[in-house]
């Protein structure tokens, strides 16, 4: 096929299974030629699910000795995406690398690097840039709807609901991190986006983990990945709960996060303030405007097609041109540093100027 691509696809656990499998599904001529995961039954349940998939294996350099494969799509836990992504591109292999980039920004920046060495496309998977809400967000900034925008509110707070307590989840030297590296660079990399790519200057945080210090005797009402739970002999060593303030070159960012609060109230929305007008986002929805001028409700109505699916279809275009598009890792790096900047802060329990 003339416009066939061929890819393979390291990591079959849940980003995998709920998100990208099923955009595959809806891109013509792509192939994943192999499905991989160290827990072979995950690969194998993919290829049961999904006709395109052609082969499953357990070691993913298998994939990245095949010319054939131009692409990898690197699925897995945090803590692996440093290795793999750079072994791929070594290989020769453009990449997809989930969020977040890796578990600190000095081991981002060298992914950054070999990907410039390399000549290969390497974005990363920051959906939200494709959500048609957050399109339409940064086109009305730039066209200068919200006059100046000068501050932005977030809060990502949920009501008693940490992921796999005891697991990867929660166990830093696996995900690096707790609520903010989970939730947070979602919110924080389509702010800075909208922002039209804005750069941090100073910031202040704090981190809590205060909701299961005991884990036998934490009480949830919802718990995702509850099959990586391990209250037994687990870690949590992570954060549950994220306060702070960032100064950017454009406009101030305050913000809330909360994988487990005592209020019963999933509070996920972004709020944007400028001198003309604003707007609230409904975090992985729709947004509403209010004019500053005329005093309406401006609440627009239009499709929103799936993130994933036009994540993947701007990746694979990149791959085929060579043209970085607005998920490339040059474009991201803000948001690692940020991550950094924020926990370095929360640590040290003071203000940082960010460079």
């Amino acid at each position: 096929m003339k416009n066939e691509q061929v890819i393979a696809v390291i990591g079959c656990g849940r980003i995998a299974q709920n998100a990208h499998f099923p955009a595959f599904s809806h891109i013509e001529g792509l192939r994943v030629k192999y499905a991989c995961d160290i827990i072979e039954e995950k690969a194998k349940k993919m290829k049961e699910q999904y006709a395109f998939v052609e082969q499953v294996i357990t070691d993913y350099h298998v994939a990245l000795n095949d010319p054939e494969v131009q692409a990898v799509y690197v699925l897995t836990p945090n803590y692996a995406h440093y290795t793999v992504t750079m072994d791929a591109l070594r290989a020769g292999k453009h990449v997809f690398c989930e969020k977040p980039v890796t578990v600190n920004y000095a081991l981002s920046c060298e992914m950054a690097q070999e990907a410039e060495k390399q000549g290969k496309i390497l974005n990363i998977g920051v959906c939200n840039r494709y959500h048609k809400s957050v399109e339409m967000l940064e086109q009305m900034n730039r066209e200068g709807r919200f006059g100046k925008l000068y501050h932005i509110y977030c809060s990502f707070r949920s009501f008693r609901s940490i992921p796999g307590l005891g697991g990867p989840f929660t166990t830093k030297a696996q995900s690096g991190g707790g609520v903010l590296i989970d939730w947070g660079i979602h919110f924080f990399d389509l702010i800075l986006y909208i922002l039209g790519d804005a750069k941090i200057q100073n910031l202040t945080c704090d981190a809590y983990s205060e909701m299961a210090k005991d884990m036998k005797s934490y009480r949830y009402n919802s718990m995702w990945a509850e099959d990586t739970a391990d209250v037994e002999h687990g870690t949590n060593d992570v954060d549950d709960f994220i306060t702070g303030y960032i100064r950017t070159d454009r406009a101030s960012i305050s913000f809330n996060g909360a994988w487990a609060q005592n209020i019963k109230q999933n509070e996920m929305f972004i709020d944007f303030l400028g001198d003309q007008g604003g707007a609230r986002l409904i975090y992985g929805k729709r947004f509403e405007f209010y004019d500053g001028k005329t005093l309406e409700t401006f609440a627009p109505e239009y499709d929103i097609p799936d993130m994933y699916l036009q994540e993947s279809i701007a990746f694979l275009e990149s791959v085929r041109t060579g043209v970085k598009n607005r998920s490339n890792i040059e474009r991201v790096l803000e948001s690692a540093k940020l991550l950094d900047a924020l926990y370095a802060s929360a640590a040290k329990r003071r203000e940082l100027e960010v460079r």
